[in-house]
C-alpha cells in the first residue's frame, strides 16, 4: 500500500506503467484528447504524468487507475478478485446475521483491526497554506475536458462534510466546476450524502466543506464507493490499507482530512446560494445539461511542498473510471451474497456506465425467484437503487462473458412473461428518463422456465458435445504434436 500519491507514482514508474511527458500541454481539451486515446487502447494505456501544464507549476497525473492491474496495485492486491476474497474472510470472522447491516457488522471490530481513522497533530497536506485573498484555484492545472463543458472541472475530489445533527463525517466524490479564483460548483445530487448533510444543516446556514485531492490512491477509491449513510469511507480505506488513515484537523473549518493529501480546499456551502453548473461531458457518453447547484466558497487552500494534481476524464466508455467501478463490483460481491444467498456472481459491464446495467446469476430454486432478486437489488440503497436494467440468468451462465449473456437472454426471454417494469428513482444523469431523476427501470428474467412458471412445453436442452468425443479429439491433436484448443464449456 501507499502513504502518498507520489509513492504510488514511483511504483508505477518502476513497473513500467507510467509515461512522463515533459513537453508543454494545454489543460483546455488537449490533455483530454491525449488521455482519451490512451484509455481507448485494449490495455487501457499507461498512466500519464505531465510535468509542464500550461498555466500551472504543478504536475498532473491522469489514467492512474486505467487498467485492472493498476487499480489492483492501488488497492494493495494482486487482482481485483482478491478484494472480494478479503471481504469474505472478514465476513466469516464477524458473521453478520440477517439481510441488513452487513457492512456495519463488517467493520464493528474496527478498533481491534486498527483500521479506524486516527487524528494526528500535523500533516504534509498543510506544509503550504494560503488563506482568503491568497487563494487562487486557477493555479491548479484543472482540465476543461470537452468542447461544450461549462468550464474547467475538478473530477477526482474527496469532498468531506459532516452531519451537524450526529457529528458523523462523510466523504463523497462530486464534480466541481471552477468558476473563478475562489468558487466552484458542488454537484451533489439529491440521492447523495453530501446533499443529505446540506439538507440537515437547514436553510440559511453555511455548511463547512473540505475537499482533499490526491494522497494514498486507496482514499480516492473509497470516496467513490457507494457506502451506506453513517459509514465512514475512511474506515473502508483503512480496511483496504490494512492500517488507519491519519487525519488532520483543517485550518479554518471543523472537519478532518487525510494528513497525506496533496491539496486541501477548505470553505463552505451556503444552502441558499445556487448557481448554474454545466454542461459537462459525462460518463454516459453525452453531456449532462446545465442546472442549478450549490456554490462552494474556498477560504483556505493548503498543500504539500511537492504536490501532484490527480485528475480523470469521463465520457463514452471505456474510460479510466471503469476500473473504479470494477473494484466496487468485486469488493461488494461477498456482501451481496450475504444479503441474497442465491447470488452466484454479478457484472456491471463497462459499457453500462455503472448504473445502466447489472447482470446477475442465481441458483434458482423456485418460481419467480429471478423477479424477487430484481426487486431486492433495486432496494439496496445507493449501490443498486438507480440501476436502469437488471438481467438475471442461471448459475451456469458466466456473467463476465457478455456474449454468452446476450445469447442466453435473446434465446430465453418471452416479453409477455419475463419483463418487469419498475417505476422509481433513476440517476440524475439519466437523460432518457421522462422526468429528472424519475423513470422506469427494466428487469429481464433470462433464466430457464418450467411448468411452475407457466411454461407448458419441455424446455429444450442445450447443445453440448459428449465428454468421450472431447477427450478423443484432444488425444488425436496430441498424436500430431499439436495443442488442441480448449473444449467449449
Amino acid at each position: 500500500m501507499f502513504d502518498t500519491l507520489r509513492s504510488f507514482v514511483d511504483a508505477l514508474r518502476a513497473a513500467g506503467e507510467l509515461r512522463e511527458i515533459q513537453a508543454q500541454v494545454d489543460p483546455h481539451l488537449e490533455i483530454t484528447e491525449i488521455a482519451d486515446r490512451c484509455m481507448k487502447r485494449d490495455d487501457g494505456g499507461p498512466a500519464l504524468l505531465f510535468s509542464d501544464v500550461k498555466g500551472s507549476r504543478f504536475p498532473l497525473l491522469i489514467n492512474a487507475f486505467g487498467s485492472p492491474a493498476r487499480m489492483a496495485r492501488a488497492l494493495g492486491v494482486g487482482t481485483l478478485d482478491e478484494l472480494g476474497a478479503k471481504v469474505g474472510k472478514l465476513l466469516e470472522l464477524v458473521k453478520p446475521g440477517g439481510s441488513s447491516g452487513a457492512l456495519s457488522k463488517l467493520f464493528e471490530a474496527r478498533e481491534l483491526l486498527g483500521i479506524a481513522p486516527k487524528t494526528v497533530r500535523s500533516g504534509a497536506c498543510q506544509e503550504v497554506v494560503a488563506q482568503d485573498e491568497e487563494v487562487d484555484l486557477r493555479e491548479l492545472p484543472v482540465l476543461t475536458c470537452w468542447p461544450m463543458d461549462g468550464g474547467p472541472y475538478i473530477t477526482l475530489p474527496l469532498v468531506f462534510t459532516k452531519n451537524e445533527q450526529t457529528g458523523e463525517q462523510n466523504v463523497g466524490m462530486y464534480r466541481m466546476q471552477v468558476y473563478d479564483a475562489r468558487t466552484t460548483g458542488m454537484h451533489w445530487q439529491r440521492h447523495k450524502h453530501g446533499r443529505e448533510h446540506q439538507d440537515a444543516a437547514g436553510p440559511g446556514r453555511r455548511m463547512p466543506v473540505a475537499v482533499a485531492l490526491g494522497g494514498d490512491p486507496a482514499l480516492t477509491y473509497a470516496a467513490s464507493a457507494p457506502l451506506p449513510s453513517g459509514l465512514d469511507e475512511m474506515l473502508l480505506a483503512g480496511f483496504l490499507r490494512g492500517r488507519a488513515v491519519p487525519m488532520v484537523a483543517c485550518k479554518t473549518v471543523d472537519l478532518r482530512v487525510p494528513a497525506d493529501a496533496d491539496f486541501v480546499l477548505e470553505g463552505y456551502v451556503d444552502n441558499d446560494e445556487l448557481r448554474r453548473e454545466g454542461p459537462f461531458g459525462d460518463h454516459t457518453g453525452v453531456y449532462s445539461l446545465a442546472e442549478d447547484y450549490p456554490v462552494f466558497h474556498v477560504t483556505c487552500m493548503t498543500r504539500r511542498r511537492d504536490p501532484i494534481y490527480v485528475t480523470t476524464i469521463v465520457g463514452k466508455p471505456p474510460m479510466e473510471d471503469a476500473w473504479l467501478g470494477k473494484a466496487t463490483e468485486r469488493l461488494f460481491l461477498p456482501i451481496l451474497k450475504q444479503m441474497l444467498p442465491e447470488v452466484v456472481d454479478y457484472n456491471l459491464p463497462v459499457e453500462g456506465g455503472f448504473q445502466n446495467l447489472v447482470i446477475v446469476s442465481i441458483r434458482k430454486r423456485y418460481p419467480g425467484q429471478a423477479k424477487k432478486v430484481m426487486y431486492a437489488l433495486w432496494g439496496l440503497g445507493h449501490m443498486m437503487m438507480l440501476t436502469r436494467n437488471v438481467i438475471v440468468v442461471d448459475a451456469d451462465v458466466d456473467v463476465q462473458n457478455v456474449r454468452d449473456v446476450a445469447w442466453v437472454t435473446l434465446n430465453n426471454v418471452d416479453a409477455g412473461r419475463d419483463l418487469v417494469f419498475a417505476p422509481g428513482p433513476v440517476d440524475a444523469l439519466d437523460h432518457a428518463a421522462p422526468l429528472p431523476s424519475l423513470g422506469t427501470k427494466l428487469g429481464i428474467d433470462a433464466t430457464r422456465k418450467g411448468a411452475d412458471e407457466g411454461y407448458m412445453r419441455q424446455w429444450p436442452p442445450d447443445i453440448i458435445m459428449s465428454d468421450d468425443v472431447k477427450a478423443l479429439v484432444t488425444r488425436r491433436w496430441a498424436e500430431y504434436g499439436l495443442s488442441a484448443p480448449e473444449p467449449r464449456t
